[in-house]
């Protein structure tokens, strides 16, 4: 993919690598979002470095890393690992040799690189505290794909967030086929499938198609149940949403309250981390209706990716699309798509908390806060 857009995470990593003694960076972020592409170009362009890049893709045994470590003391190279969760017990090993390497007069810098945050962060949380700093790659957002590839805000909704699928923008049923087998059918069966027990394959597909079917809709964990064909549970869809969530799919969001615990008791709201999730299967049925919910959800994704703390509320008949806690601000935001809704909501809501603050999102102003959240919210929220 041929691009003038210079990802932010290479310009991380170029400072992470600039220290004495970093940290491991390691590149978290979703398939076909340019991880590769910017390694490639940080290699190409840092002519103070040498580096050995390889691919994890495949390996089966953890001594490939000792293999590949070596040759990148031979050669005084950063040693670049791409989808290391792939690679059995790779955590430990790393962590062995990066132990070995600090002690040394030689020691190695070390990037490693991957798709599936469920594998990577049990490696980080078991093996590696304290040794690495995570470095997050997103799906690409409207600013970002408005450079690459000139788009209107409505053709982000039905093609954006991946950017290696821009190309086919003019041929939309190649482009459908690009997200099915390039991204949707590769990270189920290579990054969850392949890697996880799960009993009913079929059941799991199914379940996906409903969730990305239901862009930011309250759903029951009873009313996903009910639509599945086959035997199943709550615990079971729970854990179906962690892989999704782990896969960079889908982010569930819960209703706002204080009480951690209940939070997670609550029904989740279905958020796609990239709109074209939401379209890619039916082009054909994209009505006002349904292009407003994924412009409100392509709003949570950026939110979810922005704001550690981010939630709806809903209480009786009263529903509101997001509630962000900033720099402990409740901020209440209610996103206008189009969709009629109660406009009592958010009234209610200021009611129940009076030190809350307040923000619309809209079409006319989505390029503002897509650009800087942050900003966006402490100028606009009253």
């Amino acid at each position: 993919m041929k691009t003038k857009v210079i990802p932010q995470f290479v310009q991380i990593l170029q400072h992470r690598l600039a220290e004495r003694n970093p940290r491991i960076p390691i590149v978290l972020g979703p398939r076909q979002v340019g991880k590769s592409t910017g390694i490639g170009l940080l290699m190409r362009s840092d002519t103070k470095n040498k580096y050995h890049y390889v691919l994890g893709d495949g390996i089966s045994v953890a001594k490939w890393i000792q293999e590949q470590w070596q040759v990148a003391v031979e050669k005084g190279a950063i040693l670049v690992i791409d989808e290391v969760q792939k690679i059995p017990d790779w955590s430990e090993v790393i962590k062995k040799l990066w132990d070995e390497s600090q002690a040394s007069k030689k020691k190695v810098k070390c990037v490693l690189l991957g798709s599936s945050s469920l594998y990577l962060q049990k490696g980080m949380s078991e093996s590696l505290t304290g040794r690495f700093e995570v470095v997050r790659v997103c799906h690409w957002g409207y600013v970002e794909s408005n450079k690459l590839k000139k788009m209107k805000i409505e053709e982000y909704l039905k093609f954006g967030g991946y950017p290696g699928s821009y190309q086919y923008l003019k041929d939309t049923q190649r482009w459908a086929e690009y997200l099915t087998s390039s991204i949707v059918e590769t990270v189920l069966m290579k990054d969850i499938l392949a890697q996880s027990r799960i009993q009913s394959p079929a059941l799991f597909r199914q379940a996906f198609y409903i969730l990305i079917n239901s862009p930011a809709q309250v759903l029951s964990y009873n009313k996903i149940l009910g639509q599945l064909q086959d035997r199943g549970n709550i615990d079971l869809v729970k854990y179906y949403l962690d892989l999704f969530e782990g896969a960079f799919l889908i982010k569930p969001i819960f209703n706002f309250t204080k009480n951690e615990t209940r939070k997670r008791g609550t029904s989740p709201k279905i958020i796609t981390y990239a709109p074209s999730l939401n379209t890619f299967h039916r082009l054909s049925n994209l009505d006002s209706e349904y292009l407003g919910r994924v412009f409100e959800s392509a709003v949570g994704a950026i939110l979810s990716q922005n704001f550690a703390d981010v939630t709806y509320w809903s209480k009786g008949d009263f529903e509101l699309d997001y509630v962000v806690v900033h720099k402990g601000i409740v901020i209440a935001i209610e996103v206008k798509s189009g969709r009629k809704k109660e406009a009592k909501s958010l009234a209610r809501f200021i009611l129940q908390y009076p030190k809350s603050k307040s923000v619309f999102i809209t079409k006319e102003n989505f390029v503002v806060f897509a650009d800087n959240p942050e900003a966006f919210l402490e100028s606009h929220a009253l």
